[in-house]
């Protein structure tokens, strides 16, 4: 053990005691000339420039800042850095309101508000602190045991009393007004971590040339330099920490991210990473983001990220002023706050004798000593009792006392006796835990250091190395000198010359410890994981109950659940385990860390994705045009496609349809339909493709041909609907539906890649470079005769239906189909989408001798339904090709997806609802799709019910509603009647069972 001058500290009063009764006098990294004012629960407080929320709650006196989970316990600040586990406060208010923000971590800004959590009516006076008196009854897996009786009271009581006490902080009521952000990089170096490792591995690489990031979570680089008072090269190293970093910055190839945390590891390289941009801020300056997402792909990575201290476990060891004793030396030397007027320190090594001699060097008093190890150097007892300090060996805190934050702890030494010590705040230390978070995220688990009493990284993510505290070297020495090996090696590894330069010398230091995992007969509940509410006698209850096995003990009692991941619970939990069972703590393992590794918001993971830029608008090529002439708009999948256009004197919708309609049904109309799912098949084994996932045979498709293709999922039932044209040998075309678009592009391209990576076959989706029109009636050839350029025949014995074509328009390429899906004479023209909104205004100009009309979806709609075409409503992932009448047209001769599944027995029952025709027995009668079929007599049951109206429309040929829809035997009972039962809007219709195809049925129309 290394001799440590423990000395009082004589200094001025500070200049602003009386604001701040708990700033030291001097010292500290902040800036006491700038003051920052903020509140805590409405009360006005003021912190310096540099603080965090945590540090000037403490400068101030405040040491109560939030209530437990389960037993709202009085809790205070535990550690001083993202681990924290109790000091979790909504910071701001409104629409910016953001709940279990770790004080610990939000950096104090003017007018920053802050407001406890999870209590009610005050911190102070909490009404649900008597669930701390009924801790017997919510003992681990009380949930699984209770509000089992009676069966009632289960939605009446306890849902709504569970979910009033649920959750902590309260999100915002109204939409974030920030903005989030995306970002990616590639690096060959990433250094995760900012302390001596991180930036010795940084120096080391971005020495060498090589393109280094250092992520860094903290708003000051350093690590644990800034709060400590250590030497470097005869230097502090604070100084230290300031010159690494000022070269850093002044390497063309390294990039320092300050204020981020990296959360997740992931494969290939890849890492994420969230930085707050703007947190700092009340409000973020124009067109900043608030938080940017990084994706960073790094060649190596080097993890610096440290390590957690561990916390004893003893009787009321989560009372407010009970803390970590590296966070009681964080607050002294970095943010210059004493935690208490009187402090003591229990410790179970080294370590804790530094965070005595700091106390005293800073002005602090020292109450006691408390050393579990029975053996501690005279001159070490003897200056700290001349100090006036209480020394124990060989003993330990048993239990703690205090009404809102500790006054006293209770003490047995050696020879168990026990005495009361005053004091008010506690330092612990019991040893370090590298943190083996962000190794672990690809399913790799740690391994057991017994040298150092730890998890260590075991296998590493390829390309990762660990260096200093986060390998389990925890001295300084070792920092500097594995990290810039680390860096060094990093670089070679990528093709740069770099060596590790030998690290300057530290001042000694020892780091010896025997942690005591829990007291013998602590005094009082004591906690393990704090935030979870997860005490010692909830890991022996599990125990008793047979849960075991970590992964069980984690789910049992929650330990080390949630946004904490176990940082300071996780090994406390363990040890006790392995002590009730026997074994050694590597024996009874670990659990599997998942990011992200700190709580990440939301609003970072959508960026800029969010309201209409998460499902931007998509436009047709005519809308344009579709707006000038007073185009009512409907969104369908992501566009915005006009539904009908409205004339002068038209009073409803439904006159402008039928306007619609009987002008295409007459003369000639165009449609967009530019929003179906258009896919390029190209290839030497493109015919192989398209016969292995549709349905139907399409062998014997020649060029110049097009024809509907039907698409079965694995399970049998449809995906989608569309038409397949062969524009060469090898090149083709697929339509898709517009709601199923990226669906069957997605399937296309999963079958491509594993179900037959051998084919010869490419897709690309150019749904939004091919602007696409019907034209449909009567007078459509006569219309695009005027439009498509001479010496293209489009005659019906030359362009036949089902024909399809490369064409020009005014010397544009274009492409001609003769499809229809309004039952007319139609064909649908494409034109790159550049030249949509002329080709949309050429059209309509060619047509106006034939009295063309532009129409929507509804009319297009109406006319489907007339045609009896099954649409979205009726292929909704329920219906197999025979409900929807197809299933003579599926091939017999070869294999696709979906051939043998469409064959189950269920699928096949007489009994399944088929897809035909309804029209009203009162034909003045309206129609409405959902309405249910039933028999004449059955009274409506589930048990009654044969079917479903899916789709209805008026139609201006048959002058009464029409519908199509899903019944029980249906092609068996055309001319019978049943009931449209439609409970939801109160009506009840009689129908009669039809043809699904109301107008044309010999298709004689549209092969004219």
């Amino acid at each position: 053990m290394t001799t440590l001058a423990l000395q009082r500290a004589e200094a001025p009063a500070s200049a602003n005691a009386g604001d701040q009764p708990f700033r030291t006098a001097t010292g500290g990294l902040i800036d006491r000339n700038r003051p920052r004012d903020f509140t805590f629960d409405g009360r006005r407080l003021t912190g310096c420039h540099g603080d965090t929320l945590a540090s000037a709650l403490l400068a101030n006196g405040v040491r109560l800042v939030g209530r437990s989970f389960k037993y709202h316990r009085p809790r205070g600040i535990l550690s001083a850095g993202s681990e924290e586990p109790n000091a979790l406060v909504e910071l701001r208010s409104g629409a910016r309101r953001e709940p279990n923000t770790r004080a610990t971590m939000a950096e104090l800004y003017e007018g920053l508000e802050a407001t406890s959590q999870n209590r009610w009516p005050s911190l102070a006076v909490d009404a649900l602190s008597v669930n701390a008196l009924l801790s017997p009854v919510f003992a681990a897996g009380f949930y699984y045991k209770t509000f089992m009786w009676p069966a009632g009271f289960w939605e009446k009581v306890y849902e709504p009393m569970i979910r009033r006490a649920a959750g902590l902080g309260r999100a915002a009521d109204a939409p974030d007004p920030d903005t989030y952000d995306h970002a990616h990089a590639h690096c060959d170096v990433l250094v995760i971590g900012g302390g001596p490792a991180g930036l010795s591995a940084a120096l080391a690489a971005g020495r060498s040339g090589a393109r280094v990031i250092l992520v860094d979570e903290d708003f000051a680089t350093g690590g644990r330099l800034l709060a400590e008072r250590r030497e470097i090269g005869g230097a502090s190293g604070v100084d230290w920490a300031a010159r690494a970093v000022a070269e850093l910055e002044s390497l063309p190839e390294v990039r320092i991210l300050s204020r981020t945390t990296l959360f997740g590891v992931y494969d290939h390289g890849a890492y994420g990473a969230v930085e707050r941009v703007s947190d700092h801020l009340a409000v973020p300056a124009a067109h900043t983001p608030r938080q940017r997402l990084w994706r960073i792909v790094a060649r190596r990575a080097v993890l610096a990220a440290g390590a957690i201290e561990r916390p004893h476990v003893f009787g009321g060891n989560d009372r407010p002023g009970v803390m970590l004793a590296g966070a009681v030396r964080t607050y002294l030397n970095r943010y210059g706050v004493m935690p208490g007027r009187r402090l003591a320190v229990f410790t179970s090594s080294d370590d804790g004798w530094r965070t005595a001699a700091d106390i005293l060097a800073t002005g602090g008093g020292l109450a006691a000593v408390i050393d579990t190890r029975t053996t501690v150097p005279p001159h070490l007892r003897r200056m700290a009792e001349a100090a006036g300090a209480r020394v124990v060996a060989g003993g330990y805190v048993a239990g703690t006392k205090g009404h809102l934050g500790l006054s006293a702890i209770q003490v047995v030494d050696g020879d168990n006796s026990t005495e009361t010590i005053a004091c008010d705040g506690l330092a612990m230390a019991n040893g370090w835990n590298p943190v083996v978070h962000l190794d672990s995220h690809l399913s790799r688990r740690p391994v057991w250091d017994a040298a150092i009493h730890a998890f260590v990284p075991g296998t590493l993510p390829s390309g990762m190395q660990a260096a200093g505290a986060a390998a389990g070297r925890f001295t300084l020495a070792e920092c500097l000198e594995t990290g810039a090996r680390a860096g060094a090696e990093a670089a070679a590894d990528c093709g740069f010359t770099a060596s590790a330069e030998a690290a300057p010398p530290t001042d000694p230091e020892s780091v010896d410890h025997t942690p005591l995992w829990r007291v013998p007969k602590p005094k009082g509940k004591a906690f393990v994981d704090f935030q979870n509410d997860v005490a010692a006698s909830d890991v022996e209850l599990a125990h008793r109950e047979g849960f075991r096995a970590v992964e069980l003990l984690k789910r049992y009692t929650t330990l080390g659940m949630a946004t904490d991941q176990g940082k300071t619970s996780n090994l406390a939990g363990l040890s006790i385990m392995a002590e009730l069972t026997g074994k050694d703590i590597p024996s009874v393992g670990t659990t599997v860390f998942r990011p992200p590794f700190t709580p990440v918001a939301i609003g970072a993971f959508a960026g800029h994705h969010r309201g209409k830029e998460f499902r931007a608008t998509r436009h047709v090529p005519s809308h344009a045009w579709a707006e000038e002439n007073g185009a009512v708009f409907v969104e369908t999948g992501l566009w915005l496609r006009p539904a009908y256009f409205p004339r002068a004197g038209e009073t409803d919708w439904l006159d402008t349809v039928v306007r619609e309609v009987e002008t295409v049904r007459a003369r000639v109309g165009i449609c967009d339909v530019t929003t179906l799912g258009k896919i390029d098949i190209q290839g030497r084994d493109a015919l192989a493709f398209i016969e292995r996932v549709c349905a139907n045979p399409f062998a014997t498709l020649p060029v110049g041909k097009a024809r509907y293709a039907v698409l079965l999922r694995e399970d049998g039932f449809i995906l989608d609907d569309g038409t397949i044209a062969r524009m060469g040998e090898t090149h083709y075309v697929m339509t898709a539906s517009t709601a199923n678009a990226a669906r069957v592009m997605q399937h296309l391209e999963f079958c491509r890649q594993w179900l037959w990576p051998e084919l010869d076959v490419q897709l690309a989706s150019v749904s939004e470079q091919w602007a696409q029109y019907a034209v449909a009636g009567p007078r459509a050839r006569d219309t695009l005769r005027r439009i498509v350029d001479p010496g293209f025949d489009l005659s019906n014995e030359a362009f036949p239906f089902l024909a399809c074509a490369d064409v020009t328009v005014g010397g544009i390429p274009a492409r001609l189909f003769r499809i229809s899906f309004s039952g007319e004479l139609a064909y649908e023209l494409a034109v790159p989408a550049a030249y949509g909104d002329a080709a949309w205004r050429a059209i309509m100009q060619a047509g106006l001798p034939y009295g063309i009309t532009a129409y929507g979806s509804e009319a297009l709609s109406v006319m489907r339904i007339e045609k009896g075409h099954a649409a979205g409503a009726e292929i909704n992932g329920q219906t197999t090709a025979r409900d929807l009448g197809l299933g003579g047209m599926l091939a017999k001769k070869k294999d696709y997806i979906g051939r043998l599944m469409k064959e189950r027995p269920a699928l096949v029952d007489p009994d399944r609802p088929i897809l035909v025709g309804f029209r009203p027995v009162d034909p003045s009668a309206r129609l409405r799709a959902g309405a249910h079929f039933l028999s004449l007599d059955a009274a409506p049951s589930l048990e009654a019910d044969e079917g479903v109206m899916t789709s209805v429309a008026y139609s201006p040929s048959l002058k009464s509603w029409i519908g199509i829809g899903l019944i029980r035997r249906g092609p068996e009972r055309h001319g019978e009647r049943v009931r449209a039962y439609d409970p939801v809007r109160g009506a009840e219709i009689e129908v009669e069972i039809c043809s699904p195809v109301f107008v044309d049925p010999k298709e004689e129309k549209l092969r004219v």
